[in-house]
Protein backbone atom coordinates (compact mmCIF):
# COMPACT_ATOMS: atom_id res chain seq x y z
CA UNK A 1 0.00 0.00 0.00
CA UNK A 2 3.19 2.16 0.48
CA UNK A 3 5.71 2.80 -2.01
CA UNK A 4 8.68 1.91 -0.11
CA UNK A 5 10.03 0.87 2.82
CA UNK A 6 10.87 4.09 4.13
CA UNK A 7 7.61 5.57 3.36
CA UNK A 8 5.82 3.09 5.86
CA UNK A 9 8.65 3.66 8.35
CA UNK A 10 7.87 7.75 7.69
CA UNK A 11 4.18 7.12 9.02
CA UNK A 12 5.08 4.04 11.66
CA UNK A 13 7.43 6.70 13.40
CA UNK A 14 5.13 9.54 12.96
CA UNK A 15 2.36 7.21 14.80
CA UNK A 16 4.78 5.91 17.50
CA UNK A 17 5.71 9.57 18.54
CA UNK A 18 2.50 11.68 17.82
CA UNK A 19 1.05 8.77 20.35
CA UNK A 20 3.69 9.08 22.74
CA UNK A 21 3.58 13.22 22.97
CA UNK A 22 -0.48 13.02 23.54
CA UNK A 23 -0.03 10.12 25.97
CA UNK A 24 2.88 12.36 27.77
CA UNK A 25 0.98 15.78 27.47
CA UNK A 26 -2.39 14.46 28.39
CA UNK A 27 -1.60 12.45 31.36
CA UNK A 28 1.43 13.71 32.36
CA UNK A 29 2.40 17.28 31.28
CA UNK A 30 -0.82 18.80 31.72
CA UNK A 31 -3.35 16.45 32.80
CA UNK A 32 -6.10 19.35 33.90
CA UNK A 33 -5.80 20.45 30.27
CA UNK A 34 -5.84 24.13 32.31
CA UNK A 35 -4.50 25.23 28.73
CA UNK A 36 -7.03 24.22 26.50
CA UNK A 37 -9.79 24.54 29.16
CA UNK A 38 -9.33 28.62 29.49
CA UNK A 39 -10.51 28.77 26.08
CA UNK A 40 -14.02 27.42 26.86
CA UNK A 41 -15.70 30.62 27.17
CA UNK A 42 -19.30 31.75 25.94
CA UNK A 43 -20.02 27.84 26.23
CA UNK A 44 -24.33 27.64 26.54
CA UNK A 45 -23.47 24.38 28.76
CA UNK A 46 -21.20 24.76 32.09
CA UNK A 47 -18.73 22.13 31.54
CA UNK A 48 -18.06 19.72 34.11
CA UNK A 49 -14.63 19.44 34.57
CA UNK A 50 -13.82 16.20 36.39
CA UNK A 51 -16.51 14.54 34.12
CA UNK A 52 -15.25 16.21 30.69
CA UNK A 53 -11.34 15.35 31.94
CA UNK A 54 -11.95 11.10 32.44
CA UNK A 55 -13.83 11.05 29.29
CA UNK A 56 -10.90 13.00 27.41
CA UNK A 57 -8.32 10.78 29.11
CA UNK A 58 -10.47 8.10 27.12
CA UNK A 59 -10.51 9.78 23.96
CA UNK A 60 -6.72 10.52 24.07
CA UNK A 61 -5.92 6.43 24.97
CA UNK A 62 -8.18 5.33 21.87
CA UNK A 63 -6.89 7.87 19.75
CA UNK A 64 -3.31 6.90 20.21
CA UNK A 65 -4.72 2.83 20.11
CA UNK A 66 -6.16 3.74 16.62
CA UNK A 67 -3.19 5.56 15.32
CA UNK A 68 -1.12 2.50 16.24
CA UNK A 69 -3.15 -0.16 15.44
CA UNK A 70 -3.98 1.29 12.02
CA UNK A 71 -0.07 1.95 11.54
CA UNK A 72 0.51 -1.77 12.20
CA UNK A 73 -2.09 -3.29 9.71
CA UNK A 74 -0.37 -1.18 6.39
CA UNK A 75 2.77 -3.57 6.65
CA UNK A 76 2.34 -5.90 4.50
CA UNK A 77 4.35 -8.14 6.22
CA UNK A 78 1.42 -8.69 8.38
CA UNK A 79 -1.41 -8.65 5.49
CA UNK A 80 0.29 -11.64 4.01
CA UNK A 81 2.00 -13.79 6.45
CA UNK A 82 -0.04 -12.79 9.11
CA UNK A 83 -3.56 -12.46 7.78
CA UNK A 84 -5.18 -13.37 11.21
CA UNK A 85 -3.40 -10.91 13.12
CA UNK A 86 -4.26 -8.56 10.12
CA UNK A 87 -8.05 -9.31 10.86
CA UNK A 88 -7.92 -9.36 14.50
CA UNK A 89 -6.10 -5.90 14.87
CA UNK A 90 -8.66 -4.37 12.03
CA UNK A 91 -11.19 -5.04 14.51
CA UNK A 92 -9.26 -3.25 17.56
CA UNK A 93 -8.92 -0.58 15.10
CA UNK A 94 -12.95 -0.14 14.69
CA UNK A 95 -13.44 -0.29 18.27
CA UNK A 96 -10.76 1.91 19.10
CA UNK A 97 -12.30 4.63 16.51
CA UNK A 98 -15.91 3.92 17.75
CA UNK A 99 -14.67 4.67 21.32
CA UNK A 100 -13.24 8.34 20.26
CA UNK A 101 -16.34 8.89 18.14
CA UNK A 102 -18.35 8.13 21.41
CA UNK A 103 -16.35 10.59 23.52
CA UNK A 104 -15.99 13.05 21.23
CA UNK A 105 -19.51 13.00 20.60
CA UNK A 106 -19.82 13.29 24.68
CA UNK A 107 -17.54 16.65 24.53
CA UNK A 108 -18.84 18.02 21.54
CA UNK A 109 -21.17 20.58 22.75
CA UNK A 110 -18.16 21.85 24.81
CA UNK A 111 -16.30 22.54 21.93
CA UNK A 112 -14.33 25.62 21.93
CA UNK A 113 -15.77 28.17 19.48
CA UNK A 114 -19.20 27.02 20.60
CA UNK A 115 -22.54 25.42 18.26
CA UNK A 116 -20.16 25.95 14.82
CA UNK A 117 -17.06 23.85 16.44
CA UNK A 118 -19.86 21.70 17.87
CA UNK A 119 -21.02 20.45 14.24
CA UNK A 120 -17.90 19.95 12.92
CA UNK A 121 -17.21 17.79 15.51
CA UNK A 122 -20.27 15.76 15.29
CA UNK A 123 -20.04 15.85 11.08
CA UNK A 124 -16.27 14.26 11.93
CA UNK A 125 -18.28 12.01 14.01
CA UNK A 126 -20.23 10.54 10.87
CA UNK A 127 -17.73 10.64 8.31
CA UNK A 128 -15.08 8.53 10.49
CA UNK A 129 -16.74 5.49 11.47
CA UNK A 130 -18.68 5.45 7.99
CA UNK A 131 -15.94 5.10 6.76
CA UNK A 132 -14.27 2.76 8.75
CA UNK A 133 -16.96 0.09 8.53
CA UNK A 134 -17.25 0.75 4.92
CA UNK A 135 -13.89 -0.59 4.99
CA UNK A 136 -14.87 -3.68 6.92
CA UNK A 137 -18.00 -4.46 4.82
CA UNK A 138 -16.00 -3.97 1.26
CA UNK A 139 -13.08 -6.93 2.82
CA UNK A 140 -16.17 -9.09 4.03
CA UNK A 141 -17.16 -8.97 0.51
CA UNK A 142 -13.16 -9.71 -0.64
CA UNK A 143 -13.10 -6.61 -2.40
CA UNK A 144 -9.85 -5.82 -1.35
CA UNK A 145 -8.61 -2.34 -3.50
CA UNK A 146 -12.50 -0.88 -2.44
CA UNK A 147 -11.69 -1.96 1.30
CA UNK A 148 -7.66 -0.40 0.67
CA UNK A 149 -8.96 2.73 -0.77
CA UNK A 150 -11.88 3.28 2.77
CA UNK A 151 -9.18 2.36 5.31
CA UNK A 152 -6.83 5.05 3.94
CA UNK A 153 -9.72 7.29 4.37
CA UNK A 154 -10.48 6.31 7.31
CA UNK A 155 -6.69 6.29 8.71
CA UNK A 156 -6.56 9.50 7.29
CA UNK A 157 -8.85 10.85 10.43
CA UNK A 158 -6.49 9.76 13.12
CA UNK A 159 -4.32 12.74 12.50
CA UNK A 160 -7.73 15.05 13.05
CA UNK A 161 -5.78 16.19 16.45
CA UNK A 162 -2.63 17.14 15.26
CA UNK A 163 -3.93 18.85 12.50
CA UNK A 164 -6.51 20.92 13.86
CA UNK A 165 -3.36 22.26 16.48
CA UNK A 166 -1.32 23.20 13.54
CA UNK A 167 -4.33 25.09 11.50
CA UNK A 168 -4.81 26.97 14.75
CA UNK A 169 -1.88 28.19 15.29
CA UNK A 170 -1.54 28.99 11.54
CA UNK A 171 -4.67 30.88 11.93
CA UNK A 172 -3.97 32.20 15.42
CA UNK A 173 -0.03 33.48 14.83
CA UNK A 174 -0.31 33.96 11.10
CA UNK A 175 -3.53 36.06 10.26
CA UNK A 176 -4.40 37.51 13.98
CA UNK A 177 -7.88 35.15 14.59
CA UNK A 178 -8.78 35.07 18.00
CA UNK A 179 -8.24 31.11 19.44
CA UNK A 180 -11.90 30.38 18.96
CA UNK A 181 -12.42 31.07 15.53
CA UNK A 182 -9.44 29.43 14.59
CA UNK A 183 -9.98 26.74 16.21
CA UNK A 184 -13.90 26.57 14.80
CA UNK A 185 -12.29 27.31 11.16
CA UNK A 186 -9.31 24.67 11.86
CA UNK A 187 -12.11 21.39 12.35
CA UNK A 188 -13.86 22.67 9.49
CA UNK A 189 -10.44 22.76 7.52
CA UNK A 190 -9.19 19.64 8.45
CA UNK A 191 -12.13 17.71 7.39
CA UNK A 192 -11.31 19.18 3.80
CA UNK A 193 -7.62 18.42 4.01
CA UNK A 194 -7.72 15.11 5.53
CA UNK A 195 -10.19 13.87 2.55
CA UNK A 196 -8.31 15.72 0.15
CA UNK A 197 -5.09 14.38 1.39
CA UNK A 198 -6.81 10.78 1.25
CA UNK A 199 -7.70 10.91 -2.07
CA UNK A 200 -3.96 12.19 -3.01
CA UNK A 201 -2.53 9.00 -1.54
CA UNK A 202 -4.79 6.67 -3.19
CA UNK A 203 -4.89 8.45 -6.83
CA UNK A 204 -0.68 8.70 -6.50
CA UNK A 205 0.73 7.03 -3.82
CA UNK A 206 -1.48 3.90 -3.26
CA UNK A 207 -1.72 2.38 -6.44
CA UNK A 208 2.07 0.72 -5.81
CA UNK A 209 2.02 -2.07 -3.79
CA UNK A 210 5.19 -2.76 -1.85
CA UNK A 211 4.53 -1.19 1.15
CA UNK A 212 7.43 -1.69 3.75
CA UNK A 213 7.81 -4.68 5.95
Amino acid sequence: MFASKRLYGLLLAAAVGLSVYALYYNFVYEPEATGFLEHKTGLERTVNVPVWLNVMYVHVGFACLALLSGAVNFSVRIQTNRVKLHRVNGYVYLVAVLAVVLTSGYMAPYATGGKAASMAFNLMNLLWPGMTIAAIVQIRKKRADRHRKWIIRSYAFCFTNVSIHLLTAALTSGLGLTYATGYTIAIYGTIVLLLALAELFIRRGGRRTQPGR
